[in-house]
């Protein structure tokens, strides 16, 4: 895939910025140009559950999934039956030894099919979060460049569920117990995926 170049997307993505104050407000980050080193935070784990066009691409994967499973029924069922069949044949005769062929090479076949789909469908998984991780560094990189930020830490903003233990314990191991809202660039960043996923629909399909 050919990477998209970077001049449409910091033209629209500058102008938004300014007009959303996704990250900071000019007036703050003029006030703390002198002040030293700037910092910023980003949550890099709401933007993969949150973004219309990574969901997309997940939810292509769980369908492919899903349309398997299906087929995986059907294949299951057909080695139910070969299995039975080999019960109405008496052990040692030419019946039943082609019938516990059959019932051997299906079932080697089910499991060979099932080990290469789990791959392929993981593979695909992982391609995602790859390729979108990329991109949300790349979207981190260009808007701490335009607001001059030195450092950009990663943060969970999940709220803690009394309910859920998991819940309290990431709550509770959080790294940044405290940041000023004005610091969050993950909208930032989403919008910047956003103007990717645009530049990269409207090229021709031979030039993606």
């Amino acid at each position: 895939m050919r990477k998209i170049g970077q001049s449409a997307v910091v033209t629209a993505l500058m102008l938004t910025c300014a007009l959303t104050g996704s990250v900071m407000t000019p007036a703050r980050a003029s006030a703390q140009d002198s002040a030293g080193h700037r910092v910023a935070v980003v949550d890099v784990a709401y933007i993969f559950k949150n973004h219309a066009g990574i969901k997309s691409q997940v939810s292509k994967v769980e369908s492919d999934l899903k349309a398997y499973e299906t087929t995986l029924k059907g294949k299951r069922d057909e080695l139910k039956t070969s299995a039975e069949q080999l019960k109405t044949f008496k052990v040692g005769t030419p019946q039943y030894a082609a019938q516990e062929e059959q019932v051997a090479s299906l079932e080697s076949k089910l499991r060979l099919d099932m080990a290469r789909k789990r791959k392929e469908l993981a593979d695909a998984e992982a391609q995602i979060y790859f390729e979108n991780y990329q991109r949300i560094a790349e979207g981190v990189k260009f808007l701490a460049q335009h607001y001059k930020v030195n450092l950009v830490l990663r943060y969970n903003s999940e709220d803690m569920d009394l309910e859920k233990g998991e819940s309290v314990i990431r709550g509770v191991m959080k790294n940044i117990v405290y940041h000023d809202d004005s610091l969050d660039m993950t909208k930032g960043v989403m919008q910047y995926l956003d103007k990717f996923n645009t530049d990269v629909a409207s090229r021709p399909a031979a030039n993606r």
